[in-house]
């Protein structure tokens, strides 16, 4: 790629590294350290509050302890026949239990505001990324991909942010509280209560060693998966009219079918080594370790009976706390993964605004493309060296076969995407220099496929002037042809595209030029606005396409012969593979 063109270009992120002949775990543990730094980086902006949150799910943790304490308390008191302080006890629990409540509640209140806020920003950034992405992104970007990086990632980081900060607390300083109060009670309660824990977390230990590497493999499944549905969904109208439905499906199938393969080959070893670690912390067998154990130092004068069933209580909740420990560990990967996509589409690079401005008032613009040179891949140019000058309020069709770069060289005027080599000039400006809102008040573009926003047809027609009043806007549409359609719909203005009404593809590309017009842009794109409509539709077309284009600068793109009449300059391009020249 071009100095130029990276200069014109800007992006900053995380990415996963590339694998230059990496091993597969090579380059998992490397996609893993790169989330794990990205999700690092989504969280900033929520940091201290979710830190403030585990402080108090921490100050929760250290109160958990209470029911052990007071049944300790509780068993003496009635053991020794002390009576009195049971009522005090009951309340000193009670409070106890409530402050564990309200501590705990009270994080994941914050923590939820917090998601709520980040979810806010990271919406806002894809937005931004994606409104300043240059078009040959769109092209070289999978729906599928983008749909679960903008939809299943953020959820994903909703579960981390909301929920994951507080639960970890909880699952690691909840066990550590209790096991300090067991040996308080008596150090041979405490090792007595964690006796099968070392051959459980040895077994939990083997079963996740590559659980790395595992996890960054079901995740480039899932991707694909995701991605084949979208692509399928989409394409479901165009498959079934063709009768290639099973075609179509076969590679979303593929893709399930590899999944599913994966997921049961990890999970098939793991389910004996679950077995085995779960038979060593089953409820029997802790029950009778510690009872069993624990009636010898009964009998020893060591302890008290509710001592040693306290303390059987909390070992059978540390392997629960401890397998919580090991899901949230996938979970922080799965997330990392997620925060790595996010962040590739937050960080795309996009087109770089300039600072310079023009007057959009006048209609004496003259445009001028300089020895331009194009490819949306390396080693295959779609433009090069092409040369043109369009004199102020003249019009210049572009011809030539498909793939000669008609489309590119008119579109890159809008800067949809810039130039490899060249520059194009308005008044011998560089577009580059110049802000989007000056350049987009100065081209407008009238393109084959009209696509309107779900909003009403008063918001679609003032899209490019917010301010424009209703008058102008009927200005527009009789200019336009489409006034006569827009009355006769029940909410007239208002109707909403896409929910009140379904416009035709003519009454749509009408609509688009009243857009084109109310801009009153000097500079005028035109891709053929008529080359897919019907005959009378496009007489009404023409007949607006007239009003559009009168005094302005106006490069059309044409692919029927009747479209370059009147054009004051044909510039007929030819493939790359023919050298394209004018």
């Amino acid at each position: 790629m071009s100095e130029l063109k990276q200069s014109s270009t800007e992006s900053s992120g995380t990415h996963a590294p590339e694998s230059h002949g990496a091993s597969p775990e090579e380059e998992a543990r490397a996609k893993q350290k790169a989330g794990q730094v990205a999700l690092k980086k989504l969280l900033a902006p929520v940091q201290t509050t979710i830190y403030f949150a585990q402080f108090l799910a921490l100050i929760s943790s250290v109160l958990a302890v209470a029911p052990y304490v007071a049944l300790v308390a509780l068993g003496n008191a009635l053991i020794d026949g002390n009576t009195d302080d049971v009522a005090s006890i009951v309340k000193w629990l009670l409070a106890a239990f409530l402050g564990q409540l309200f501590f705990y509640f009270l994080a994941l209140v914050i923590t939820h505001f917090a998601d709520a806020k980040l979810v806010g920003i990271n919406r806002r950034r894809i937005i931004t990324a994606i409104a300043k992405a240059p078009l040959s992104w769109f092209s070289q970007t999978n729906s599928g991909k983008v749909r679960k990086a903008v939809e299943d990632d953020t959820l994903t980081l909703h579960t981390l942010t909301a929920h994951a900060p507080v639960e970890k607390v909880a699952a690691i300083f909840t066990p550590l509280a209790l096991l300090v109060y067991a040996f308080i009670l008596d150090w041979r309660l405490g090792l007595l209560s964690i006796a099968t824990v070392p051959i459980f977390l040895a077994i939990q230990a083997y079963s996740m060693k590559d659980m790395g590497t595992k996890t960054a493999e079901l995740d480039n499944y899932l991707g694909e998966v995701s991605a084949t549905a979208v692509e399928f969904s989409e394409g479901i109208s165009v498959v079934k009219a063709f009768g290639t439905v099973g075609k179509a499906h076969a590679r979303y199938r593929e893709a399930a079918q590899k999944f599913a393969e994966f997921y049961y080959e990890w999970l098939r070893p793991l389910l004996r080594v679950s077995a085995i670690s779960e038979s060593v912390v089953a409820v029997p067998v802790l029950i009778l370790i510690n009872l069993g154990v624990g009636s010898l130092l009964i009998a020893g004068g060591y302890v008290t009976v509710a001592e040693v069933i306290a303390t059987t209580l909390i070992a059978l909740v540390l392997p629960g706390t401890i397998q919580t420990v090991g899901q949230m560990m996938w979970s922080y990967q799965l997330a990392g993964n997620a925060a790595l996509r996010l962040d590739e589409v937050m960080t795309i690079s996009h087109v770089k605004e300039g600072q310079k401005s023009l007057d959009a008032s006048s209609q004496d613009m003259e445009v001028e493309f300089h020895k331009v040179s194009f490819s949306y891949a390396p080693d295959t140019p779609v433009l090069q060296d092409f040369s043109a000058q369009l004199n102020a309020g003249t019009v210049t069709a572009l011809i030539g076969p498909s793939g000669s770069g008609k489309s590119t060289a008119a579109t890159m005027l809008a800067r949809f995407q810039d130039p490899d080599s060249g520059t194009i000039t308005i008044n011998n400006v560089d577009i580059r220099d110049l802000t989007f809102d000056s350049l987009y008040r100065i081209v407008a573009f009238v393109l084959q496929d009209p696509h309107l926003l779900r909003m009403s047809i008063r918001e679609n027609i003032r899209l490019a002037r917010p301010e424009a009043r209703d008058e102008e806007i009927w200005q527009a549409a009789e200019a336009a042809h489409i006034a006569a359609d827009i009355r006769a719909l029940p909410a007239g203005l208002d109707t909403v595209v896409g929910e009140d009404t379904s416009l035709s593809g003519g009454q749509q590309q009408r609509i688009s030029i009243a857009r084109a017009i109310i801009t009153n842009a000097p500079i005028l794109i035109l891709d053929e606005a008529t080359a897919a409509t019907d005959p009378d539709c496009e007489a009404e077309i023409q007949a607006a396409l007239a009003t559009l284009v009168r005094g302005k600068t106006v490069l059309v793109i044409a692919h029927k012969p009747e479209s370059i009449q009147g054009a004051d300059q044909i510039i007929c391009l030819k493939p790359m593979k023919d050298n394209s020249h004018v």
